[in-house]
């Protein structure tokens, strides 16, 4: 079987076909509800191999074809490596077609033994993901053109690895801040509690996303590790960001947590006070952990995180398998507002707090148009096509997650509005999240 696959982007065919030879494309295109691991990306389409680890182990090898190789018209590659190779096929032609009016033609093309049906919403998924992309590199350009090399701390968890993918295939250098020995070249060693001196030698931009993961019971040793974790190495990445040769730009991770869990019908700007409950104070106190950075003159953005959509991690990773087996439902009565963001929203809000020299202080990253906890059930269930008819009790999460977590977690309700995003004209991707469902999981688009 030959799989066909095309679309237009709005883009000249050696700009395509130059996104597509960056690092960071294939984890781009990479579909997030697939249970596959991107291990490595091919160091070139001429004749470099992509490798992806699959259930069981399992390694796709998909090693490119050098006499197809023909920028910017053309790459393919195909399936190598036992077992796989011998009980499917794969070859995978990419054609670049220029189109009247500066546009570009996108042809996918597979050789293969894969049925169609699995491969039809990957391809709607990668074809989407390319012209969205594009789509932002246009805009990122209005802010700044300037090349950075950025620092980024936690780049192996959810919102990390989206965001140096989307980095590194705009151009930019990315140094991954690690605490283990260095494995790679773009890697350097990062002690949390006493970072090396020259840790940012070299960079114009720091990133700080590292931090213990919210999600767990919320007993007096997880609400430690969850404050040690952020509050210490945020401020001694503050203090060395404010020496003189540091970094210009210092972004961090924060939460919509500051706001509380319990604020019912208020529309919460960036301007609204701050909360009550452990989050709340934990946000505030990290927040101003970055102070150093702050006071020494260094432009500091904090991205006040809502609840991030995507099915490869976060809530709506936990949610997937659920709903999938039509075991899914509501929490609780499901009125309280559920403030969201699309994974790929996210990483735009951090590339425009690394660009955009207007933008300083808390950001509120969440989409514009926020929902209820029913509708987001009622949403997610029709984009998979399953019933939502298991209602969780409110007083359920509690087992797993504690009363205090399940309050400040599970049953939060917060309506949080992107008004400083609003106000600087930002463009979302997806800002209903019919749409950003829809995308995530390589559904048709809604009307």
């Amino acid at each position: 079987m030959v799989f066909r696959y095309e679309s237009t982007v709005l883009a000249p065919r050696d700009e395509v076909f130059a996104w597509h030879e960056r690092p960071g494309a294939f984890a781009r295109l990479t579909a997030p509800w697939q249970p596959v691991r991107l291990t490595a990306e091919a160091d070139s389409l001429r004749d470099g191999t992509a490798v992806l680890t699959l259930p069981g182990g399992l390694r796709w090898r998909a090693a490119h074809l050098p006499d197809r190789y023909d920028p910017p018209r053309r790459f393919a590659d195909h399936l190598v490596g036992r077992p796989l190779s011998t009980v499917l096929s794969w070859t995978h032609a990419h054609d670049f077609l220029e189109e009247p009016g500066g546009g570009t033609r996108v042809v996918d093309r597979v050789a293969t033994s894969v049925p169609e049906a699995l491969l039809r919403p990957m391809f709607a998924y990668r074809h989407a993901q390319l012209a969205d992309d594009l789509a932002a590199r246009a805009r990122f350009r209005e802010w700044s053109d300037r090349t950075l090399t950025v620092a980024v701390t936690g780049s192996s968890g959810l919102v990390g690895r989206n965001l140096c993918a989307l980095l590194t295939v705009n151009g930019h250098r990315v140094v991954r801040l690690v605490r283990r020995d260095p494995a790679s070249p773009g890697e350097r060693r990062w002690d949390p509690e006493e970072p090396a001196p020259d840790l940012l030698h070299g960079v114009d931009a720091l990133v700080h996303l590292a931090g213990e993961p919210l999600f767990g019971r919320f007993t007096e040793r997880h609400k430690r590790a969850l404050r040690e974790s952020r509050l210490g190495p945020t401020r001694a990445l503050a203090e060395l960001v404010a020496r003189e040769d540091g970094p210009r730009v210092f972004v961090t991770a924060s939460a919509i947590g500051y706001y509380g869990p319990d604020r019912g019908e208020e529309v919460l700007t960036e301007d609204s006070p701050r909360g009550e409950g452990f989050l709340a104070d934990l946000v505030a106190d990290w927040e101003e952990a970055a102070r150093p950075a702050a006071d020494a003159g260094t432009r500091c953005v904090q991205v006040r995180t809502g609840i991030v959509q995507s099915p490869a991690g976060g809530v709506l990773g936990l949610q997937y398998p659920l709903f999938a087996a039509g075991l899914g439902g509501r929490i609780g009565d499901g009125r309280q507002w559920l403030s969201w963001i699309g994974a790929d929203d996210l990483s735009d809000v951090y590339v425009r707090a690394l660009l955009d020299d207007t933008l300083s202080g808390p950001v509120n990253a969440v989409a514009p148009n926020p929902v209820r906890g029913a509708e987001h059930v009622r949403l997610l269930a029709r984009t998979l096509r399953r019933p939502a008819l298991l209602p969780v009790p409110a007083p359920a999460p509690a087992v797993v997650l504690g009363r205090e977590g399940a309050q400040e977690v599970a049953l939060a309700d917060q309506r949080v509005a992107p008004a400083r995003l609003a106000a600087s004209g930002h463009r979302f991707r997806y800002p209903e999240l019919e749409g950003a469902l829809s995308h995530l999981f390589g559904r048709p688009r809604p009307e």
